[in-house]
């Protein structure tokens, strides 16, 4: 194989591409200072560790990833500890859905890489998302299940309005991301993120990414959805349905897209996200 320029590897690498991750300035006071927000409101630590972690993997940055870790795991356990990184990259996977692929390898294999040995030694090594002919059903159904609970009363008329787009975009929303990807598959090993949780991933990556707020209003209304037709107990803590019911109100759902947008300000410097830049520097 040729190699490439150095011309065409310096513009592949150059700085208004902002090719690289994104650094990490002072942002420990600002991920503690959520937690305790939230521990305030009685809030489980799912709820708002899924929004900072869904944030900063949206916003490219594994220094704070790592920051965020050391905060959220601080006087625990070495089970406590690994039962949240589990958490931690089960989110970064949903983001896939939302971000792409090439950003969530790359944040977490650089968080794998930053964790401590006895942490890595101890987390799941056994996939729980491979389709075959017996659970390929079970997929769809939990696709079609979580479609209706988020979109109800029009989910019918949104897959079509899709399928004029493209005949396989519903197709492979629904199956494909719905199913396989953002519903938890039964497992005995790793982490389950959950209804109401997931649908706080779809809040902070989509709010942090910006310029797709149809997509971030369809999404706060899911959360509510969630509350309003119970599927959120699955995932729930004893003591925890007055908790829910605020975030699920309008005062926890402005709470949850202020703190998302902490972290876009904390972590772009003003700037936005790499998806939306706020002012390119050319």
């Amino acid at each position: 194989m040729s190699k490439l320029s150095p011309k065409l590897k310096a513009l592949i690498s150059a700085v208004h591409a902002r090719p690289g991750p994104t650094p990490s300035f002072h942002v420990d006071n600002m991920y503690r200072k959520i937690a305790r927000e939230a521990i305030s409101r009685t809030l489980p630590t799912p709820a708002w560790l899924a929004l900072t972690t869904a944030a900063t993997m949206t916003m490219n940055s594994p220094d704070a990833m790592i920051v965020l870790y050391q905060a959220a795991t601080a006087d625990k356990s070495q089970k406590e500890t690994v039962e949240i990184v589990e958490f931690m990259r089960e989110v970064g996977l949903k983001c896939i859905g939302f971000n792409g692929v090439p950003r969530t390898i790359n944040m977490l294999n650089a968080f794998r890489a930053a964790l401590p040995s006895p942490i890595i030694s101890s987390l799941s090594t056994t996939p729980t998302r491979l389709p075959t002919p017996s659970n390929i059903e079970s997929i769809n159904e939990r696709g079609r299940q979580l479609w209706n609970s988020i979109y109800r009363p029009l989910e019918n008329k949104l897959e079509a309005k899709l399928a004029d787009a493209h005949p396989d975009l519903p197709v492979f929303i629904i199956s494909g991301e719905y199913g396989a990807l953002f519903t938890d598959p039964p497992r005995r090993t790793g982490a389950n993120v959950g209804r109401i949780t997931t649908s706080l991933v779809a809040i902070a990556c989509l709010r942090a990414q910006q310029g797709v707020g149809p997509q971030v209003l369809s999404h706060v209304y899911g959360l509510r959805k969630a509350f309003e037709d119970g599927t959120w107990k699955t995932e729930a803590e004893p003591g925890t349905e007055e908790a829910m019911k605020w975030l699920a109100s309008d005062e926890g759902c402005t709470w949850a897209l202020e703190k998302v947008d902490e972290v876009v300000e904390s972590l772009g410097g003003g700037q936005g996200s790499t998806f939306a830049p706020v002012k390119a520097k050319l």
